[in-house]
């Protein structure tokens, strides 16, 4: 049990996705975790830059020969806060893996850009570390994600043996569904939120605002896309990249301005 896999999430150390997901991966080595001390969903690359953070250690068990260990701790920051103290001040070593997840919740499309669960892969990619974030479509407090573990295995084997290119991470959404249809290599689909703010009357006066609203894709029959795939039963796997730079447009901007 030689590979060290770090994992974090948003969903808190305590949800079930990072807790099945940890148990998953200890069969492929030790598995340190650094996770929010409660929900941090949308938090995105977010950073507490305002207020001081603390790590809370919560437990260690052995591995043997078979079952890799668990460390795992709690932090009151955000999920990049988590993996940023976690390469700083936590782990023992570098890892050789990154893992988001498993988010209760899909994170397919544009929304990738609004995910905590997907940050840490993210993080995991600026570090250069091959980085993975897991996301499903069971949403429920007590979730049975063993539905996913094939696959979550099948794509973290190929990633430790094949690794990844720099500044390329992958953001896997798995449907609620079963059994699934298989595996998708897709593209980020496009879509957009609407009626994104409920209105309420505060007792005291004035008004305050929840977020909510619905998500409507731009290219729902496209079937090279992550959403087509996660709607139609598969395992939309998208690799997405730390370059966000426009290169048409760069070049045009250079003919033009310069």
């Amino acid at each position: 049990m030689d590979k060290l896999i770090f994992v974090s999430n948003d969903d808190g150390y305590d949800a079930e996705g990072i807790k099945q997901l940890a148990e998953m991966m200890r069969e492929l080595g030790d598995v340190f975790v650094v996770a929010p001390d409660g929900g941090r969903s949308g938090a995105s690359m977010s950073i507490s830059s305002h207020s001081p953070v603390r790590n809370t250690f919560i437990c260690h068990e052995e591995g043997c020969e078979t079952i890799g260990s668990l460390t795992v701790w709690a932090c009151t920051g955000t999920p990049n806060d988590c993996t940023k103290m976690a390469f700083e001040k936590l782990l023992p070593r570098r890892p050789d893996l990154v893992l988001g997840g498993i988010n209760h919740g899909d994170n397919c499309a544009v929304n990738a850009h609004y995910s905590g669960t997907m940050s840490i892969a993210l993080e995991g990619c600026i570090k250069h570390v091959p980085s993975i974030a897991f996301s499903s479509g069971r949403t429920a407090e007590n979730a049975d994600f063993s539905y996913m573990k094939e696959y979550v295995l099948r794509i973290v084997k190929m990633v430790l043996k094949e690794g990844l290119p720099l500044e390329v991470c992958l953001n896997v959404n798995v449907p609620d569904e079963a059994p699934l249809k298989g595996l998708k290599i897709c593209k980020m689909g496009m879509g957009d939120w609407h009626e994104e703010w409920q209105e309420r009357s505060h007792p005291r006066g004035g008004k305050y605002y929840w977020i909510a609203g619905y998500y409507a894709p731009y290219d729902k029959h496209d079937e090279e896309s992550d959403t087509w795939a996660y709607e139609h039963g598969y395992v939309a796997v998208t690799p997405l990249q730390l370059d966000m730079t426009a290169y048409g447009t760069m070049k045009k901007l250079s003919g033009l301005m310069v």
